[in-house]
């Protein structure tokens, strides 16, 4: 569990959430961005359109990230009938997050190629530099899962024609369920669903780094 960090490798666990909170800030700031720029103000006026973590911060959903090393940000509130290009306007909005962790991801790369071979493998900054490419990269491409309350559902619901109505409520209503049940999966037994995932992220990453 990552809270077991705070005792045994103590300024890796503050590295580790120091670029969580990096990591989330940029990507519902970006969320934020997206929506104000396609013409809905609501997460600007409430103080969304901001750089501090705190504003994007949910207690639960941070503890959760403590203790299971699986959490959640205050979603960005948006008000779809304010935005232009109607369901490509929401999808966009949804996009824009997972695409700011990617940028984020090869902005933290160059920096961290830059830095390493000068600091070395064990230096806290060079430490923090890679958590923060790897953090990046694992909300990138979890949040592309089409399951709600993820964006990459918003991606897909865009897609779907407006017939099957019906089908998009239900799988908007049930599929945080799905993922509640995936996540307990892969934390509780040996299927590994996620862990799989971002091993083989870590994997990647660790031949071009």
């Amino acid at each position: 569990m990552p809270l077991n960090w705070l005792f045994t490798e103590p300024l890796f666990f503050l590295s580790w959430i120091l670029a969580i909170l990096v990591t989330l800030t940029i990507h519902e700031f970006f969320h934020a961005l997206a929506a104000n720029l396609l013409g809905d103000s609501t997460a600007k006026d409430e103080g969304r359109l901001n750089f501090n973590p705190l504003v994007h911060l949910d207690p639960l959903g941070f503890i959760m990230m403590l203790i299971a090393g699986f959490g959640w940000a205050k979603p960005v509130p948006v008000n779809p009938y304010n935005l232009r290009g109607g369901r490509w306007g929401t999808a966009a909005v949804a996009f824009a997050g997972p695409l700011a962790n990617l940028l984020g991801m090869f902005i933290f790369a160059v920096l961290f190629k830059m830095i390493s071979p000068a600091l070395g493998p064990m230096n806290l900054l060079v430490n923090f530099l890679f958590l923060l490419v790897l953090i990046n990269i694992s909300l990138f491409v979890f949040n592309l899962i089409p399951i709600p309350p993820l964006d990459g559902s918003r991606v897909l619901l865009a897609v779907i024609p407006d017939k099957f109505s019906d089908f998009k409520e239900k799988y908007l209503m049930y599929g945080p369920y799905i993922l509640l049940a995936l996540v307990l999966i892969d934390n509780f037994t040996n299927v590994g669903i996620f862990g799989s995932l971002f091993q083989r992220l870590i994997n990647i990453l660790s031949r071009f780094l």
